[in-house]
């Protein structure tokens, strides 16, 4: 079993939006962020994210390029984060990215680690993480789903 009691399994999906967050063309997914981020909420699994008081992440800028938008999550198991990403009507978002997101070569779209049961990941922690795999490919450090890895040892 990946998950451990002692353990969650932080996420961050980064991406550099086409067009600024009130444009047109990206209305349809904005406005469905509150029933994607409603529907991660009632998953199975699913422990905490990143939100301002608009209840989304939009607003909250972590990186040089005001494009990117950071989406920080944290689930019980790399089991509930699949779930809810390729089972549940987010994998129709997921497979429309392109639409509303530029293709992203400098940066990985996903950076996931281990973090101790109750830590809040920071923004900063994140960008660390994503430099990490950016840099050094998968390791227990800062992987994806592809490879991924066990929690720590406990």
């Amino acid at each position: 079993m990946e998950s451990s009691t002692h353990w969650h399994l932080a996420q961050i999906n980064i991406g550099r939006l086409k067009h600024p967050t009130d444009d047109p063309r990206v209305a349809e997914f904005m406005d469905n962020l509150d029933f994607i981020n409603e529907l991660a909420e009632k998953s199975p699994g699913f422990v905490w994210r990143l939100q301002d008081d608009s209840g989304n992440a939009t607003a909250i800028r972590a990186f040089d390029d005001e494009s990117i938008l950071p989406n920080l999550t944290v689930w019980e198991s790399i089991d509930a984060l699949k779930a809810y990403v390729f089972k549940t009507d987010h994998a129709a978002f997921l497979r429309r990215r392109r639409e509303w997101f530029e293709p992203m070569h400098d940066l990985p779209v996903l950076t996931m680690w281990w973090i101790p049961s109750g830590h809040v990941p920071t923004l900063e922690e994140a960008k660390e993480r994503i430099d990490h795999l950016a840099d050094n490919g998968p390791t227990q450090h800062a992987f994806t789903f592809h490879p991924h890895f066990d929690p720590p040892a406990s």
